[in-house]
């Protein structure tokens, strides 16, 4: 008989983000991206979301390893809170490690971290762990598929992919290697990626941007132009940087993570920018608009990015002029839809032209539609299949593609966040749960907690009631008070009346209160916040917060 083989899953399975597995045999773990979430509008104050740590704290002494598919946030963010709870190498691509190693020097885990380069087609042992890393094509340059040679065959992880046959680079998706696995060992499960499982058709190319790119540079000549991306889309600043010197214009890098990462890419080879083509954004207004190309970030509209600053005048470093134009070369990732609509509206409203994903053909996806995805399942041929990296109707989608190229349904798992399975002799199994809930970061605060973020959504959405007094410790007798402050309940100036009601509330329940005895300043309190917010709720039917201070003198 085989070993077992367990995989947990801790987060990108019923959602955008928090990618994070665990693949588990011969006793010992080894981690699969560590990625984040931003957070949604039911989630205020928070910065970012990650995975919940708690099976990998208690199992951290059996972590072999971290292994990054590729350097997205969604699967990079977390390293370095990860960093902090398991002491444990990490594996990448050498852009991969580049781009999370902000991460983790941000963590103060720089000197700590131990990160290793791997490279395409390589096969590593780390502990009992056999390893291949397969290249895909994505949105950022050298991403993998990881093939895991375990005890119960392989495991395919097919990473964040698309099957694009021009990409900018050259470097395709390895299917020959992937049908090779399939001819050889077999592939015992594939993971694979469920982003675009409900789009039909095939991806475009990531060159087919470049195209539409170099259009509107030569329509708009004489003209200055900002392109908004995603800083870690090296293709994309790559054909832009192309587009922008064929028509003689210098290139502008605006905000730290562009600048940092373009830095990083030339430095691996991986962009090329000749350096008399550069110019530093504070000089453009030296040049004639059309001379200028200015590549930003902010194409997510997040608050304080560079192109946010620039669609509401507060950019100290540039200013948006009459005919401008602004490409956003991006799609609004899911919840981001309306701060990417205000920053086009504000960039209007200074008198740019706006060119979006809605009118032209300035981005395209990183992730296989269905005919690429029955493509992979087609040259893979697994035996078992689970859906991953994508919301649910992602993997209900991926799952019933499954099946309809022939894989057999009972074979076929649909997991979510917690969910762990088993591999063994006998098939594939759910194997319990873990826990997996979302750990909210607020600056540099670790988990908030659900409770400080339903108090929160409180303030937001009915105000806060506070109630000071103070009585007498022996006697229970107010001495001072009581009053009613309100902030987001009602406006008090306007409320007089029910104000000075609040007030006799409070008075009859503390006068109750004591007349039962009761002096001691938790009772009078409980007593203070039940009467309150009983009138609140009759007279206004809102249920703001309510906070009694009761002082004792």
């Amino acid at each position: 008989m085989a070993e077992d083989v367990r995989i947990v899953f801790l987060g990108g399975l019923g959602e955008i983000g928090r990618n994070c597995a665990v693949i588990e045999h011969s006793g010992r773990m080894m981690v699969l991206d560590c990625g984040i979430m931003f957070p949604d509008p039911e989630m205020p104050g928070v910065d970012l979301v990650l995975p919940d740590f708690s099976y990998l704290r208690e199992n951290a002494d059996r972590v072999e390893g971290i292994i990054l598919t590729h350097g997205h946030e969604d699967h990079t963010g977390g390293l370095g809170y990860l960093l902090g709870v398991v002491d444990a190498p990490v594996f990448g691509s050498a852009l991969s490690l580049g781009l999370a190693r902000s991460r983790v020097e941000d963590a103060g885990l720089g000197a700590k971290a131990r990160l290793v380069t791997v490279t395409d087609g390589e096969r590593r042992r780390i502990g009992p762990f056999d390893v291949e890393f397969i290249p895909v094509t994505h949105s950022v340059p050298h991403g993998f598929a990881t093939a895991f040679h375990t005890p119960q065959g392989v495991v395919l992880h097919s990473g964040d992919f698309k099957l694009d046959m021009t990409p900018v680079d050259g470097r395709r998706t390895d299917l020959a290697r992937i049908g090779a696995l399939a001819d050889g060992e077999g592939v015992r499960l594939l993971l694979a990626d469920s982003t675009n499982a409900e789009e039909p058709g095939h991806t475009r190319s990531e060159s087919s941007v470049g195209e539409t790119l170099r259009q509107i540079f030569s329509e708009k000549s004489g003209r200055r132009i900002i392109v908004a991306c995603f800083a870690s889309h090296i293709h994309r600043i790559q054909q832009l940087a192309d587009a922008a010197i064929l028509h003689q214009r210098k290139i502008a890098l605006l905000g730290r993570s562009m600048i940092r990462n373009v830095t990083l890419a030339r430095e691996l080879g991986l962009l090329t920018i000749p350096e008399d083509s550069l110019v530093d954004v504070e000089r453009v207004d030296d040049l004639a608009p059309g001379q200028v190309c200015v590549i930003s970030t902010g194409s997510q509209g997040e608050p304080m990015s560079a192109l946010t600053l620039l669609a509401s005048g507060e950019n100290r470093r540039l200013a948006v002029s009459d005919g401008d134009v602004v490409v956003l070369s991006s799609h609004a990732i899911p919840g981001n839809e309306w701060a990417v609509a205000k920053v086009m509206d504000g960039l209007a409203r200074r008198g740019a032209e706006v060119v979006h994903s809605g009118i032209a053909h300035v981005h395209e996806s990183g992730h296989a539609k269905q005919g690429e995805l029955a493509t992979l399942h087609a040259v893979a041929r697994p035996r078992s299949f689970v859906p991953v990296h994508g919301e649910y109707r992602h993997l209900l989608r991926h799952a019933r593609l499954a099946i309809e190229m022939g894989a057999d349904e009972h074979e076929v798992l649909l997991c979510e966040d917690g969910d762990a399975i088993r591999l063994s002799d006998e098939g594939i199994d759910f194997d319990g749960e873990v826990p997996a809930g979302y750990l909210y970061v607020d600056g540099i605060v670790g988990d908030i907690g659900t409770g400080v973020l339903r108090d929160r959504r409180v303030l937001a959405e009915e105000g806060v009631v506070v109630v000071v007094l103070a009585v007498d410790s022996k006697s229970g007798e107010i001495l001072t008070g009581p009053e009613i402050i309100t902030r987001g309940w009602v406006h008090a100036p306007e409320a007089e009346e029910l104000i000075e009601d609040a007030r006799a509330v409070v008075v009859k329940a503390v006068g109750e209160a004591v007349g039962a005895g009761s002096f001691d300043a938790d009772t009078l309190r409980r007593a203070t916040r039940r009467a309150l917010g009983k009138l609140v709720s009759d007279r206004t039917r809102r249920r703001p917060m309510i906070v009694p201070v009761v002082m004792e003198a």
